[in-house]
């Protein structure tokens, strides 16, 4: 019974929270989505163009609804610039609270030596996103009926006073990144720092004057090619969005097989005080399919009893026969 307690609050309190202080989402595979990682990996591609899908499903084991994430990008490199851009679609909670994301983002990649093996890239984004809820749907501390047996009645008065349903922000990000580009080194490191949300802007259901915070990316990471068939990438990446900090510890492993031309890859990744996660994946040609799974190890593994989500990657980047490869993406 008391079980059943503690996740019927939790329950609630993760629902109440999309009408609250809003925060950002974040993904277990991050840099699978370079261009949702930071600005200035537009047109970072070993090819002539990328498509890159990412779908996250989260929260099963505790809510009524689970928390889903979709993503889709495309960029593709010009000379030293980058272009491309993604439509990011959030759905979470009984409210059907759901936040979707347009944006276009570009970058500029400048070579710090003449053999252009040490690059530094320079990234923009700008777009709109459109948020909405169906708070009609929620419950709220004004429609708990004691003398019904102690119910949630939605035909009661909520006592909120909420303005709208739905509402567009501006959105405008920003980042660099530097990155060891030479083929055939034993070492290949490469860090970046990205900014969100630049513009603070306004966001609220009661015309109230909450800001979205600004969201702040530190990643860095190193390959090292071990032996001609085998590399290991140990990265870290460190996330602040006032009041909440998020660290992460990730190893990513790939072996290549001769027969049949194809990396084998797989992870483990530790997001600090939230959850394990492995991932397993493959890479032949110019196709990438990764899936991952989050064992959750916050104060929620009573109720959610270890189960956090999974998610699922794709990506393309379109080739020609005769490529010179020039700029080796850092996640790879």
């Amino acid at each position: 019974m008391m079980q059943l307690i503690r996740k019927f609050i939790l329950i609630l309190c993760l629902s109440s929270s999309l009408i609250g202080r809003s925060q950002d989402w974040h993904l277990s595979m991050y840099d699978a989505a370079p261009v949702y990682l930071n600005p200035a990996m537009t047109g970072v591609v070993e090819g002539e163009w990328r498509v890159h899908a990412h779908y996250r499903n989260q929260w099963n084991s505790v809510n009524f609804k689970a928390y889903n994430t979709a993503l889709i990008s495309f960029d593709m490199p010009f000379k030293r610039w980058g272009f491309g851009g993604q439509i990011i679609n959030y759905r979470a909670g009984i409210g059907n609270y759901n936040h979707l994301q347009g944006l276009a983002s570009a970058a500029y990649t400048i070579p710090l030596n003449r053999k252009q093996t040490h690059l530094l890239s320079f990234g923009v984004q700008g777009g709109v996103s459109q948020k909405s809820v169906e708070y009609q749907l929620h419950t709220f501390n004004y429609q708990y009926n004691a003398a019904a047996g102690g119910i949630f009645d939605n035909g009661l008065p909520n006592g909120e006073s909420f303005t709208s349903q739905s509402f567009i922000i501006p959105e405008l990000n920003a980042g660099i990144l530097y990155y060891y580009a030479k083929q055939q080194s034993k070492l290949n490191p490469f860090f970046g720092v990205s900014a969100f949300n630049l513009l603070t802007p306004t966001e609220s259901w009661y015309d109230a004057q909450n800001k979205l915070p600004m969201r702040f990316y530190a990643h860095a990471g190193m390959r090292i090619n071990i032996l001609e068939t085998f590399y290991l990438i140990p990265k870290v990446l460190y996330m602040y969005q006032e009041p909440f900090t998020e660290m992460t510890f990730a190893c990513d492993a790939g072996l290549f097989l001769k027969g049949s031309e194809v990396y084998l890859l797989a992870g483990l990744t530790y997001r600090s005080l939230d959850a394990f996660i492995v991932s397993l994946g493959a890479k032949k040609s110019n196709y990438i399919a990764k899936v991952s799974y989050d064992t959750n190890l916050s104060k929620l593994s009573d109720a959610s009893s270890y189960r956090g989500g999974f998610e699922l990657s794709f990506t393309y980047m379109h080739q020609k026969k005769d490529k010179k490869t020039v700029k080796i993406c850092p996640r790879l």
